[in-house]
């Protein structure tokens, strides 16, 4: 239990992260299981943290499916707080054109936001349960733009210079205007070292738990410190992340060790559990 989260404000949680949605490994009944299993799990809320497009390596064997598609699907889901989102760096990276211009819009984000679903940057909204007021706030993205050219091969290199983001974590904490507690969403979870105590929990995605892990060993993290925050329920300080082990697949259509999984949070309760 979060130790800056109310104990007598219930809230359940679902969270569908990494979908990575494609013909061949995420196809769209596929999806639309995933949207009815985390229906029949009653959340208040659900989160979505990002990366719905595939990797540009994943397209070339497995094709794509148009993002309107997968929106209207997501659109399905039922919580009464409603379904919200912020995007991944595979939904910046998925057009050459955002990466040209170094800015949005996104075909993922768009996509969302045609079909209802509000997408975050650097926002928060105020929303009540059983009225209790709590936070939600939505990260920018982190890993949004490929290393500019001139600094590639430094990047290569194992250089500084590496991806840039579009997060300002201190603009959207600034957006939260009274002392409720607050929920953060962002993908990737290597800014939870400099999210402050008054967050009560930060939930992202990204990592896909290591998509292989060998009796605990995960070969590949996306993240700059290592698998310190591969997966699971991690608190540092008396600060609280949950990090989810997805549902899809990047560079190689294959998880082991890593299932696939919809998390579920239940917050002001005992937890019951995580549903993959």
């Amino acid at each position: 239990m979060p130790r800056n989260w109310p104990k007598d404000l219930r809230l359940r949680i679902a969270v569908i992260a990494d979908l990575h949605v494609c013909p061949r490994w995420m196809p769209l009944d596929r999806v639309a299981r995933i949207v009815a299993r985390t229906n029949a799990l009653a959340p208040d809320i659900v989160l979505l943290p990002g990366d719905f497009a595939p990797s540009r390596r994943m397209t070339k064997f497995a094709g794509r499916e148009e993002p309107d598609a997968w929106a209207r699907l997501l659109a399905k889901l039922e919580a009464p707080l409603g379904c919200h989102a912020v995007l991944g760096n595979h939904d910046w990276w998925d057009d050459i054109q955002v990466q040209m211009r170094r800015h949005g819009p996104t075909p993922s984000g768009e996509a969302l936001k045609r079909a209802g679903i509000p997408v975050y940057e650097n926002e928060a909204v105020r929303l009540e349960k059983d009225g209790q007021p709590f936070w939600l706030a939505g990260l920018g993205d982190q890993w949004a733009f490929w290393p500019r050219p001139q600094n590639y091969e430094e990047f290569r290199r194992g250089g500084k210079v590496g991806y840039e983001g579009v997060d300002d974590l201190p603009a959207t904490l600034a957006k939260v205007t009274d002392d409720a507690p607050i929920l953060l969403m962002v993908h990737e979870p290597d800014i939870f070292p400099e999210v402050p105590d008054r967050v009560a929990l930060t939930v992202c995605g990204h990592t896909h738990g290591g998509q292989i892990s060998l009796a605990g060993f995960t070969p590949v993290v996306p993240s700059k410190f290592g698998s310190r925050y591969v997966y699971g329920h991690i608190v540092e300080g008396g600060r609280d992340l949950i990090v989810s082990g997805g549902l899809g697949v990047s560079g190689m259509p294959v998880r082991f060790g890593v299932p696939p999984e919809i998390v579920v949070i239940d917050l002001g309760v005992a937890p019951r559990g995580v549903t993959a």
